[in-house]
């Protein structure tokens, strides 16, 4: 937007065009906050557009466009309210006058429909009824509407959820089904969509309307590949699940049969709500669902995301589970619609991941990734799992070294500062037991764990990690060095999305000073 501005401040009236489009609803929603009619909110923002193009060799600061075209349209609605008011027409005169009916019935109506919809808020504060008819009826962002109402982020988000409450006492039972919940929350015909059972549980305490479906699957973990539905790649899974973690087989396939299920009968809801954060394990399992869906339309099914990577107040936002139930609901009613981008980039994404070369991968992450804004930061993340150039370690088991070097002896106190450090992964406690457990084995450990009994497992995650001591073994602190090579002296047999890395010499590495993925043996 920024470059059109610009190239408007130079005369280009096709620029200015583009930036009207982009405009007009939110000048008009100002514009209407003041006058209380539609067709004097257009006449005012038609007024403030001339007057913006004629004087935009005026703007200092091209940044500064949004807040300086809200003074224009609001001066403008100033100059309309001094001037001589004039009489509305009855509908009943209009259409006996009119040359062509059907064009005035066509006007007429939409003008009634827009009319109830600002009647169904007309009770909210004129902050509120801005930021609700801004956001949900025209489809801007948090941050385009900051840009313009001068508003934080935060402040309006806050604003959205005193509304929304404010909504639910206000309206009559029939508006608040046939317009709040359907254009907000989307009654009961919505599926919502979520990443862990805590946040499961907080939104069935009435913050949604509508069901609410866990996906349970580790994507970051073990075989993945891109029919995930064959039997072959599904035993496969689940063997190596059981192998690892201690997942029962029966137990993982009865819940991907439920998983898949669920997405066979989802084009009965009228919306599905997609909830999920910043890291590899939640953006593993949103591309999954966005290959998912671009391969199976739903041409009568709105698809909506929330994605989020930080809260307000929470300094280290880990994740979604982290957040109160009011904290949460002040999440309600803000995911944005999910478009052919979204979809597209979801399925390139997941094709890439579950790929045998993970030159695809690092190849897409050197495009244009920001229809899913946190998806280049998670998958380069996973590429810095592979073993590195250095010394054969990932980036979680080099990490591991460094802060047990550092005087962190404990199991628990490690897998909290792991998850501090690397929270892009968002990597759960079996996971990195598996790691830790990997590092202490025979015949070349890296580390050593006191203690008789094993780490936790699914199967038995009670027990407990009390008096357990981690220590480096001299290998571990030759190989945390880079003095040792420990894939080629241990030997590796480990899955990184799709590809399967077998042997002393694995066929592809991860450069860290480059922060690139390398095929061994090849040229560069």
């Amino acid at each position: 937007m920024l470059q059109y501005i610009e190239e408007a401040r130079q005369g280009d009236r096709q620029a200015f065009e583009h930036i009207v489009r982009h405009y007009a609803a939110m000048a008009n929603a100002v514009a209407y906050e003041k006058l209380h009619d539609f067709q004097l909110a257009e006449d005012a923002v038609q007024e403030a557009f001339t007057e913006a193009f004629l004087h935009l060799n005026k703007l200092r600061s091209i940044e500064a466009f949004p807040g300086w075209f809200k003074a224009i349209v609001v001066r403008q609605c100033y100059r309309i309210i001094r001037r001589k008011q004039h009489l509305a027409i009855p509908y009943d005169e209009v259409a006996e006058s009119a040359e062509s009916p059907i064009c005035v019935s066509d006007i007429v109506e939409k003008r009634e429909a827009q009319q109830l919809v600002h009647d169904s808020i007309a009770q909210l504060t004129p902050n509120m009824r801005i930021a609700v008819q801004l956001f949900y009826f025209q489809g801007y962002s948090l941050q385009e509407i900051s840009g313009f109402l001068g508003a934080s982020v935060p402040v309006l988000k806050k604003r959205l959820f005193d509304a929304r409450r404010k909504l639910k006492v206000a309206l009559p039972v029939a508006d608040f089904i046939s317009v709040f919940n359907h254009l907000y929350e989307g009654g009961k015909d919505v599926l919502h969509i979520v990443n862990g059972d805590s946040v499961a549980q907080k939104l069935r305490k009435g913050i949604v309307q509508g069901d609410v479906l866990v996906w349970r699957e580790v994507y970051p973990h073990g075989p993945v590949t891109l029919d995930s539905s064959a039997l072959d790649n599904r035993l496969e899974r689940a063997q190596y699940l059981e192998q690892t973690l201690g997942v029962p087989q029966k137990e993982y396939i009865q819940n991907r049969d439920m998983q898949e299920k669920a997405l066979a009968d989802s084009a009965r809801y009228d919306e599905i709500i997609l909830w999920f954060e910043h890291d590899l394990f939640d953006q593993t399992m949103l591309c999954f669902l966005l290959h998912w869906f671009s391969e199976h339309p739903l041409p009568s099914t709105k698809l909506s995301l929330l994605c989020i990577g930080e809260y307000p107040g929470i300094e280290l936002f880990r994740g979604l589970g982290q957040l109160s139930e009011a904290q949460m609901e002040t999440l309600s009613g803000t995911w944005k619609t999910i478009g052919a981008a979204e979809l597209d980039l979801g399925r390139l994404f997941w094709q890439a991941y579950t790929s045998q070369d993970p030159g695809r991968l690092q190849q897409l992450l050197r495009e244009d990734a920001s229809a899913l804004p946190f998806a280049h930061d998670a998958f380069q993340m996973h590429l810095s799992r592979f073993p590195s150039i250095y010394n054969g370690l990932g980036i979680v088991e080099q990490t591991t070294l460094e802060m047990i070097h550092a005087g962190i002896n404990s199991p628990q106190t490690l897998f909290q500062q792991i998850g501090n450090k690397l929270h892009r992964l968002g990597m759960g406690d079996l996971e990195y037991w598996h790691i830790l457990m990997k590092m202490s084995q025979d015949p070349y450990p890296l580390l050593q764990i006191s203690g008789l009994k094993p780490l936790p497992t699914y199967k038995d995650s009670s027990i407990s990690l009390q008096n357990r001591v981690v220590a480096l073994t001299e290998l571990g602190r030759n190989v945390m060095n880079g003095r040792e090579d420990w894939a080629e002296k241990q030997g590796i047999d480990a899955w990184y999305g799709g590809v399967h890395l077998q042997g002393n010499f694995p066929s592809w590495r991860w450069d860290s000073s480059l922060q690139t993925i390398r095929e061994m043996g090849t040229e560069e």
